[in-house]
């Protein structure tokens, strides 16, 4: 049993569980706008349960896919199953029960969500495949996370609407944007593996211009959801707090020093996320 629990342990440090904080408040504020002020407790719980599930199948099944990759790239060969730390057999088990706690909490939630989880579950799953042939792997990851405030809207209203759709448009662009950047450190490695990527595909300098025109389009999307959902200076504060963000994202990277990725893809993002979810959140509880 001890050793069950330190495979847990060891398979949450591997799919980054905390990066589950860069979809997660998405989510929530797709539910609050839906719901035009707090959902239930009921809501809120099996929306987290759905977000843990899907995130954590999602990325136990990119290591599956990816293993062989991951032990030839020197950034990667210290991930938990290329270095021994796991077997494929416990990932694959981890990642059918995170599979069936996603579809479990669709159900608990309505019967659209439930009709919709396999259409979300394929998303995420293909995308472990698409950097084998296509460039535009990075906007199918988008369309991944995009799925999630769209999601809890109709987990909430068990219908969809323009406001969740631009939401979505916000956090595909965003996504999308981030991990082009991501995707600039790996560059001689997916040429030399014959992997497709916006980096590969242009250079990392034309890279870096794709994904400030990616961001600028999230935030265009942005700023279109503040107009529609007229939430005030309160969210106008998030909309304001997001721009300056994203530009310093993207001026902390150079085509000739990536050295502060790290910096621009995980601080960055989580304060993007959040700060969204605070002001837009903020803003509806205030309009009660």
């Amino acid at each position: 049993m001890t050793r069950v629990f330190q495979n847990v342990r060891i398979t949450l440090e591997m799919i980054k569980i905390e990066h589950t904080l860069f979809a997660l408040p998405f989510a929530l504020l797709g539910a609050i706008l839906a719901a035009q002020g707090l959902p239930s407790a009921r809501q809120i719980l099996w929306i987290s349960l759905a977000m843990i599930g899907a995130r954590s199948a999602a990325m136990a099944f990119n290591r599956i896919a990816d293993r062989e990759y991951d032990a030839r790239n020197p950034r990667t060969s210290v991930r938990a199953i290329p270095a021994g730390l796991l077997s494929v057999d416990f990932v694959w088990a981890f990642t059918v029960l995170a599979a069936i706690l996603f579809f479990i909490a669709a159900a608990m939630l309505n019967r659209l969500t439930l009709v919709l989880a396999p259409i979300a579950l394929a998303s995420v799953i293909v995308y472990s495949f698409t950097k084998r042939w296509t460039a535009l792997s990075h906007l199918v990851l988008g369309w991944c996370l995009a799925i999630a405030p769209s999601g809890a809207w109709i987990a909430v209203r068990g219908t969809i609407t323009t406001t969740p759709l631009l939401l979505s448009l916000v956090v595909l662009l965003w996504t999308a944007g981030f991990d082009v950047l991501y995707a600039c450190q790996d560059y001689d490695f997916d040429r030399r593996e014959g992997l497709f990527s916006i980096p590969v595909r242009f250079g990392v300098a034309r890279a870096l211009w794709i994904a400030r025109g990616l961001h600028a389009g999230a935030f265009a999307a942005l700023v279109a959801l503040y107009w529609l959902t007229h939430l005030g200076p309160v969210a106008l504060t998030g909309v304001v707090a997001t721009g300056v963000l994203l530009v310093h994202q993207h001026r902390l990277v150079r085509a000739n020093d990536l050295s502060r990725l790290n910096a621009a893809f995980f601080t960055t993002n989580a304060f993007v996320s959040v700060v969204l979810f605070v002001s837009f959140g903020t803003a509806v509880l205030l309009r009660m």
